[in-house]
């Protein structure tokens, strides 16, 4: 063999070889993937994996994931999600209000599987929905519907969030809060219990009033007995020598200043001399 017929055959050989390891290559990928199938969970979700129809029980997280081509990959949502409800409830007196709530709530990732297979994917609709319909009736039937509309309202919302919380948590769903947005009561209720509030402010400004007029009175008593008590003793301190004593220290300055006067000595009544001022 000469050298050209060597070198064309090595390349040969070279080239097969190649194709060989390509071809392996490609079968291995081929049932690398026929094995897997790749799929991914969106952000917020959580996977439950389904084969045949009948839930596995794997729950995958957010983000890419290979799994058995049989299986399939249905999401759930685990972000807190708000559930609306407007209904007509009753007050302990048995009159009907319309009451405005929002539940705050969300999936518990781990009994998503379970949630999934026992109530499927519109489990707010089937479970969370009539669930807050009846909590909200339950807690207002116990309380009147002038105290629910004035200030019994954080109550009711805290009775409404535990029995939600007590019944949602067995089904897999988190409760997080309860609002009430507004109690609607009947206009002829409503005005009666705007009436009364009107009045129990009016009453408490007049009590106001009657408080401090009270407080001033007592505060003029005590200064009219002050003066009272001053006088009193004023009054025990004022002796007939100290009138005399006094005159007498009045009469000499009167009559030492330069002023034209006129003095009468021998007064009757004190002894003390009458002057009587000139001009």
């Amino acid at each position: 063999m000469n050298m050209p017929e060597y070198g064309m055959s090595k390349q040969m050989n070279v080239g097969g070889l190649s194709r060989v390891l390509v071809t392996v290559f490609v079968l291995v990928l081929l049932f690398f993937m026929g094995a897997c199938s790749i799929t991914k969970v969106d952000t917020g979700n959580v996977g439950v994996l389904t084969k045949f129809g009948r839930v596995t029980g794997d729950v995958l997280p957010e983000g890419i994931h290979l799994i058995d081509p049989l299986k399939s990959s249905n999401q759930l949502s685990v972000r807190t999600q708000e559930q609306k409800e407007s209904a007509s409830v009753p007050s302990s007196e048995g009159l009907i209000m319309t009451l405005e709530s929002s539940l705050l709530f969300h999936l518990d990732k781990d009994r998503a599987a379970d949630v999934y297979q026992k109530l499927g994917a519109d489990y707010q609709l089937k479970i969370v929905e009539p669930t807050l319909r009846s909590a909200m009736r339950e807690a207002t039937s116990s309380h009147g519907a002038n105290a629910l509309y004035t200030g019994e309202r954080e109550q009711v919302a805290k009775e409404i969030e535990s029995n939600l919380a007590s019944q949602l948590a067995a089904r897999g769903i988190v409760v997080e809060k309860i609002l009430l947005r507004d109690i609607q009561l009947p206009e002829s209720l409503k005005r009666s219990i705007e009436l009364k509030q009107a009045s129990e402010q009016e009453s408490l400004a007049m009590q106001f009033k009657l408080q401090k007029e009270k407080q001033e009175a007592d505060r003029k008593r005590i200064e009219a007995q002050g003066i009272k008590d001053f006088q009193t003793i004023v009054a025990q301190g004022i002796t007939p020598g100290l009138l005399e004593w006094k005159g007498i220290e009045a009469t000499e300055k009167f009559a030492a200043s330069p002023n034209a006067k006129v003095v009468i000595v021998g007064n009757q009544k004190n002894g003390l001399p009458l002057v009587l001022g000139g001009s």
